[in-house]
């Protein structure tokens, strides 16, 4: 009986290191991260508000990838992605610049939102894991940096 009670114990104390062991999802997510922090990019998690007119709700903290811009640019502007390859402004208008439309288009579907400003270019993206959705979004923020 005795040794029951002790495997018991022994059980009671070492389940809670159960929950330090990352899941499957958090794994992954360290893997791009850590990619990404080879390919030159920064992330960071970030607190969002989100328009109330977009289609499906994205989750309130965001992973934020981004790059630093050059001198000289002194455009910025933000778009919202309300369904995979459509982006839209704050007034719920169509990219016209077609570059950048087209570059936008290149993104994955879980990319939530991406802004410029004169010191960074960012991308809210969802992380999930695709082979190349991390190239992707690389490509997109080098061009607009």
């Amino acid at each position: 009986m005795s040794p029951w009670i002790v495997l018991l114990l022994l059980i009671f104390v070492l389940s809670p290191l159960s929950w330090l062991i990352p899941t499957r999802r958090q794994r992954g997510q360290m893997d791009v991260r850590l990619q990404a922090r080879r390919m030159g990019l920064a992330m960071q998690l970030s607190r969002q508000q989100w328009p109330h007119w977009l289609t499906r709700e994205p989750p309130s903290t965001c992973a934020q990838y981004h790059r630093a811009r050059r001198r000289g640019h002194r455009d910025s502007w933000c778009y919202w992605q309300v369904e995979p390859g459509t982006w839209l402004d704050q007034w719920r208008e169509l990219c016209a610049d077609e570059e950048l439309a087209a570059q936008l288009a290149c993104l994955p579907a879980d990319a939530y939102k991406v802004e410029a400003s004169a010191q960074m270019v960012a991308v809210y993206w969802g992380e999930r894991a695709q082979a190349d959705a991390l190239q992707r979004i690389a490509d997109f923020l080098l061009a607009r940096a």
